[in-house]
């Protein structure tokens, strides 16, 4: 069989490029996005995971606008092959409590971290359906379960991922396209290690596991859910956060 064509959005970080090893263990095609203007960065991302045995296609990628997702879709499709897996992965944080949150802290983070899963998903949408498959994962947050302070605009971009998953998942259900969630914790990446010893160890203290998630947890999930075989599963969220939040 073809290999099945995988999209990860977002891939160079520390969740992306797990994800984007996962999947290629999987035996996907995998294509990893990244922010237009950083191709030279971007081709010493893909020539070191091609080092390191990953062998992902790269292309540049604005997910808060409609029709660059629209250009991004054809010509992977052109160069690739149809897109039969798609990872809405890319995400950033503009935190700051309400009381002094900007317009354009909140409009930044809505724009990438939820607008993106609509500019991402609908163009490719009905093809998944017409070709009986498709599996669709949008990397949520713990912080979009519980909340958190400063941090309004992430974690209503995060809620409201819920809600799109569990509506796409149901108009596609009968055409075999699944659609979930996965909503990570605290996990161990460059990012969550800047943060002050002193407030990292509280978070660790706030984890029952008693750790850091790990970027390959992150990744088995999203494999699970994108598996061939994982066909009855769809508009459900996955929480991987060590204990942190049970719902």
């Amino acid at each position: 069989m073809t290999q099945r064509v995988a999209v990860v959005t977002g891939a160079q970080g520390g969740l992306g490029e797990s994800m984007c090893k996962a999947l290629c263990q999987q035996d996907r095609q995998v294509v990893g996005s990244y922010l237009p203007g950083q191709e030279a960065e971007a081709k010493q991302w893909q020539s070191t995971m091609k080092e390191a045995g990953f062998d992902v296609a790269v292309y540049p990628l604005d997910v808060t606008d409609y029709d660059h997702c629209c250009t991004f879709i054809s010509k992977v499709e052109e160069e690739v092959g149809p897109i039969d897996i798609l990872v809405n992965n890319a995400g950033i944080t503009r935190d700051g409590p309400l009381k002094r949150l900007q317009p354009e802290q909140w409009r930044a983070v809505i724009q990438t971290n939820l607008d993106s899963m609509y500019n991402m998903s609908q163009p490719m949408f009905e093809a998944m359906c017409n070709r009986g498959f498709g599996r669709i994962v949008n990397i949520s947050s713990l912080n979009g379960e519980k909340g958190q302070f400063g941090q309004a605009n992430y974690s209503a971009a995060k809620a409201g991922i819920y809600g799109f998953t569990k509506a796409i998942a149901l108009e596609g259900a009968r055409k075999g396209v699944t659609v979930n969630a996965v909503s990570p914790g605290y996990i161990d990446t460059p990012m969550v290690r800047q943060v002050p010893e002193n407030v990292l160890n509280a978070i660790v203290e706030g984890i029952p596991v008693g750790r850091l998630g790990q970027p390959e947890e992150i990744a088995r999930a999203v494999t699970f859910l994108t598996a061939d075989d994982a066909g009855f599963i769809t508009g459900t969220n996955l929480s991987v956060n060590g204990g942190q939040y049970m719902s």
